[in-house]
């Protein structure tokens, strides 16, 4: 381990011990202080902050898309890549102080296969079980990582079901031919195999002091956390009205529509609208079509004081967002997906 340094994130007030060998960010989840963050690899910018004072940091390889270099220039900074080699004062410009203040302390683990079961043609409903230690909590929206068998490598996945007794974690995951998981998950994981895993991670949870109507909006396994809130929500009563906009190429890669409309008859105002982006003949197809940010923009009007997520792939999560605000939504909180890999326009070590 390396030297120790203070850091204080402004404009909360909040204070934490970083080692030189953590990312600002990796101190703070073991810390219990929840920042804001989604990849931790530098690639989706949510996690971007200013430097107020010290300039002694070093960032891990990174993308210029999430921190272009005159962003960095004037002081901005990714706090998953971050590392602190003096005391700093960072102020936060993306943060929600009451998930700050509410994070759960990182916990590692090891879980047991259960099922791992095909839901569409690429996408995988994976069952787990916590076998050590007895129990990781978290939020419904958040995700945990899985260190990949036989490397070092960790890959993110959202939970789908809500906390429970009996230590289960449910999982919606894309399998990519080459992907270094999903490509295991594909062809050779069996039940009862074990995984190291480590969670929670993420800020896509329910912000629970606000009462306006929701809007979910997501595309491929994005679905995972949205279905978590859904569940969470209709098992504890919540009543907000929500609507979830979900788009899918073809008819065949739908999958929870029963357990999605049966959320209806739980949920007070709840609306389920999947789209397809490019319907087959065969799908005959009653439903709506297009790119499913087209299908939000013909079905709503105006969407003043809704808050809204949105979980997906990254084009769909920026095209959804400039499209929400046109609308008037209040708030969007949101989860990009990315794929692992070397990041474009890479900088650092």
């Amino acid at each position: 381990m390396g030297d120790k340094h203070v850091v204080r994130f402004e404009p909360v007030g909040i204070e934490i011990e970083v080692d030189e060998d953590q990312t600002i960010l990796r101190a703070a989840a073991e810390q219990g202080v929840q920042l804001m963050h989604g990849c931790k690899e530098g690639q989706c910018a949510a996690c971007k902050s200013f430097v107020l004072d010290g300039d002694d940091i070093e960032l891990e390889r990174y993308s210029t898309f999430a921190l272009p270099d005159f962003e960095r220039d004037e002081g901005q900074t990714l706090l998953c890549r971050a590392h602190a080699y003096e005391d700093l004062t960072i102020e936060l410009l993306n943060y929600d102080e009451e998930i700050i203040r509410g994070g759960l302390p990182l916990r590692k683990g090891t879980v047991e296969v259960v099922s791992n079961e095909p839901v569409t043609h690429d996408m995988r409903h994976l069952v787990v079980r916590l076998v050590e230690p007895e129990e990781i909590k978290f939020f419904p929206g958040q995700y945990m990582d899985f260190v990949v068998p036989g490397t070092r490598e960790t890959r993110s996945f959202s939970m789908a079901n809500t906390p429970n007794r009996d230590g289960r974690y449910e999982f919606v995951i894309k399998v990519y031919p080459d992907g270094l998981f999903s490509a295991h998950l594909d062809r050779k994981l069996q039940v009862g195999d074990r995984l190291e895993v480590e969670a929670p991670f993420g800020t896509f949870t329910l912000r629970e002091s606000r009462a306006s109507d929701l809007l979910f909006v997501g595309g491929g396994a994005g679905l995972a956390p949205i279905l978590g809130l859904l569940r969470s929500m209709a098992e504890r009563g919540i009543e907000r009205g929500a609507t979830f906009y979900y788009g899918a190429r073809t008819r065949r890669d739908l999958c929870f529509t029963d357990e999605l409309a049966e959320l209806g008859a739980r949920l007070p105002g709840f609306a389920f609208v999947p789209a397809l982006s490019e319907p087959a003949p065969a799908d005959a197809w009653p439903g709506e079509t297009g790119l499913i940010t087209e299908v939000v923009r013909r079905r709503e009007s105006r969407l003043d004081g809704v808050d809204a997520y949105v979980c997906g792939p990254p084009p769909m999560v920026e095209a959804a967002i400039p499209t929400l605000a046109a609308l008037g939504v209040t708030e969007v909180f949101y989860d990009k997906f990315t794929t692992t890999g070397d990041p474009e326009g890479e900088e650092g070590q």
